[in-house]
């Protein structure tokens, strides 16, 4: 066999990484479109029955419950199996949209506001799961948080053009579902790949020793850093709810410019400096609560706070997928930076709208200082600890190290062997798992006599006669 033959199909492995990217952008983007806005639609009908104070925390309350979601969706799925979970995301699918009717029609309050509360618990769910597989289909962590950025971006600007262009709310209505119907499909049908993903995340068990620690000191930080957001934003909406100055949708362009920013920013030296750079923002942050508390020119304000959200969402998306892969449980951390988020700021809703209307600007300085010295402390550790975890020892490259990887593999038998699209897909799953043949035909959706045929055509092609001689060309590679 020649050197030529034996050389990986570089544009194909190439094409793959770049749709797998592409993918991920896809899910988390969408996800996050469909939150975005089902929050804006929510808040726009509750407020048509209540006054400022009460919108705010009705949706701090309701966006807190979301974090429901993100907990016990990969605990609930974990428990299940494959026909089970496309079940479940295609039911939660249809559920949220016909919350999302309901809240449209705002009937009462009451039950505009049930709704939003199921809905976001719910959605809670569905973005867990697109983290999570997000996550899976990013191999090379180089690019993880600019994959968030880009994703984060698309998201906002979705939301933009749907609130912009599109002036009717039951037409926003229909989109959000057309858009919630694609990423449950999404989510259903990707499964082979995380499937091979999956294993490659759990082979870094070796250093899960330190990442539960980890992951409580960045819980504390977003947590931390929330309370600052979450004050700033409460503010904001206040400010414009007062009837003072008509905030609009224009600053949602800042939003996707800043999270596209923050992606390219956090992942220099493979995100070595994300914390220190995400602290420099927060101080922005902070001292733009004191601009706006002190009647400063509010425009600026709000530029800041802008600027500094699409930045604060980049990192805790990106900061929890990224400590999820050395914890033992990825499916359930993945996606917890939302939740996080989402629940502190529903949990100090009372406590900061009380203290925005106090007007007591003494009080507000002392509450900013002590959190700002928190944060610094949280980060300083959090920072340290997540470089000692995520650094790679250097070694000297071995023959192992020079072999190709799985993927390389399937790619060089496909081109050796003359074989389809779908007989690789089959004798991956072959090699790779121990599932019997009704289970492979499952997981395909196709039916188990369709299944043999390939097989038969795999073994023609291989001159192999068995599942272990495939494994043994597999291997051999």
């Amino acid at each position: 066999m020649s050197v030529a033959t034996m050389t990986p199909n570089t544009k194909e492995l190439n094409d793959k990484r770049s749709k797998a990217y592409i993918s991920a952008i896809m899910l988390m983007g969408i996800f996050t479109f469909v939150f975005l806005d089902c929050e804006y639609l929510f808040v726009n009908m509750i407020s048509l029955s209540t006054v400022e104070s009460k919108t705010v925390a009705a949706q701090n309350y309701s966006l807190g419950l979301s974090a429901l979601g993100f907990v016990l969706c990969p605990i609930l799925l974990n428990h299940l199996g494959k026909i089970a979970k496309a079940a479940t995301t295609a039911s939660t699918a249809v559920l949220s949209i016909g919350l999302i009717i309901m809240i449209c029609n705002h009937i009462s309050y009451t039950a505009t506001l049930i709704s939003g509360m199921l809905l976001f618990t719910l959605l809670g769910g569905i973005g867990s799961t697109a983290i999570y597989k997000a996550l899976l289909l990013i191999k090379n962590k180089k690019h993880l948080a600019k994959t968030v950025g880009v994703s984060y971006m698309t998201g906002t600007l979705l939301q933009f053009i749907n609130n912009n262009v599109i002036l009717s709310d039951w037409t926003q209505a229909t989109t959000l579902s057309i858009f919630l119907c694609v990423l449950a499909i999404m989510l259903i049908k990707i499964k082979s790949d995380v499937k091979l993903s999956d294993k490659r995340l759990n082979n870094n068990e070796a250093k899960c020793k330190g990442a539960s620690a980890i992951m409580i000191c960045l819980i504390i930080l977003v947590a931390l850093i929330t309370f600052i957001f979450s004050t700033l934003d409460n503010a904001v909406t206040l400010y414009h709810a007062s009837g003072a100055t008509d905030i609009g949708q224009s600053p949602r362009i800042l939003l996707a410019l800043s999270g596209l920013i923050a992606g390219f920013l956090f992942d220099i030296k493979e995100r070595k400096y994300m914390s220190i750079i995400m602290y420099c923002v927060m101080i922005l942050s902070t001292i733009c609560l004191v601009i706006i508390q002190f009647s400063a020119p509010f425009l600026i304000g709000l530029t800041v706070f802008y600027l500094s959200a699409g930045f604060f969402a980049v990192f805790f998306t990106a900061s929890f997928m990224e400590i999820a892969e050395y914890t033992k449980t990825p499916s359930l951390f993945a996606g917890l930076g939302r939740a996080v988020n989402n629940v502190t700021a529903a949990a100090i809703t009372g406590g900061s709208l009380s203290l925005l209307s106090s007007n007591n600007n003494i009080l507000i300085i002392i509450v900013e200082l002590i959190l700002f010295t928190a944060i610094s402390i949280v980060m300083l550790i959090y920072t340290v600890k997540r470089n000692e975890i995520t650094a790679v020892p250097k070694q000297t490259k071995t023959q192992e190290d020079t072999k190709p990887n799985d993927e390389e593999r399937l790619s060089i038998i496909t081109d050796n062997y003359t074989l389809t699209q779908r007989e690789a897909e089959v004798f991956k799953l072959l090699v790779t798992t121990d599932n019997d043949l009704q289970t492979i035909a499952d997981e395909m959706y196709i039916s188990k006599r369709t299944l043999e045929r390939h097989i038969t055509s795999i073994y023609k092609k291989t001159q192999t006669k068995s599942r272990i001689g495939l494994l043994a060309i597999f291997n051999n590679k």
